[in-house]
């Protein structure tokens, strides 16, 4: 049995490419005898589904911004309690099992989607204050209007969160918060070619490559030039 597993978090905007990436690295890993868990969130648990039915509106929140902001900050962390502590299927138990788990989103998309002032800031740290950092963070650096022009393309339905405004704004929020972020970061840009985008990720995660620096410094240039 190895040690403990790797916990590594692919964040971005909507079709930044987290998702191909995400399985770009999880084939990496098991093809070199890893093991191996690729999950995301909104997670496929009870609070998960919940949340992908509020998104696609099968199930209706009351108009309010802030009130639907609060709602959707209270639910994620509901969720990402349950996703993290599950003792049969819970991030932890894999981790603690020695298996790498790679999830697409976790709590700094709450930071960047449900925040507008610094008080629903505040409330969102509260609620999320208790969950372990991820050992590797990856960013993928897509610009406002390469969001847009994928969301357009590849899904004609859209949920709640893929508008101009509030990619804007969770933009912004992205930008601020990795500026002040002090652990392992890499910031990648969304719009290179995905083979390249899937080389710089792999080798920051691997052995002797990620591991042996303190931390990948993010350029304020680097993050978000929308």
């Amino acid at each position: 049995m190895s040690g403990r597993g790797r916990f590594i978090v692919f964040e971005g905007l909507d079709c930044s490419g987290s998702t191909t990436q995400a399985n770009y690295l999880y084939e990496r890993l098991i093809a070199e005898g890893n093991r191996v868990l690729l999950t995301s969130q909104p997670s496929s648990g009870p609070v998960g589904h919940l949340i992908r039915l509020l998104f696609s509106g099968r199930v209706v929140l009351p108009p309010d911004r802030h009130i639907r902001d609060r709602q959707f900050a209270y639910l994620f962390a509901a969720d990402r309690f349950d996703h993290l502590n599950n003792p049969t299927t819970g991030i932890l138990k894999h981790l603690s099992d020695g298996v790498d788990v790679i999830s697409t989103r976790y709590a700094l998309s709450s930071l960047a989607y449900n925040v507008e002032t610094d008080e629903e800031e505040a409330f969102v740290r509260r609620l999320n204050a208790d969950f372990p950092e991820p050992d590797y963070l990856i960013f993928l650096d897509c610009p406002v209007e390469l969001s847009i022009e994928r969301v357009s393309i590849s899904r004609p339905n859209r949920d709640t969160y893929e508008n101009r405004a509030k990619l804007t704004r969770a933009a912004s929020n992205y930008r601020r918060i990795l500026q002040a972020y002090d652990g392992l970061l890499l910031s990648v840009d969304a719009s290179l070619p995905k083979e390249e985008v899937a080389a710089k990720v792999f080798a920051f995660i691997s052995p002797g490559v990620g591991g042996a620096v303190d931390r990948v410094l993010v350029r304020q240039s680097d993050v978000m030039s929308d």
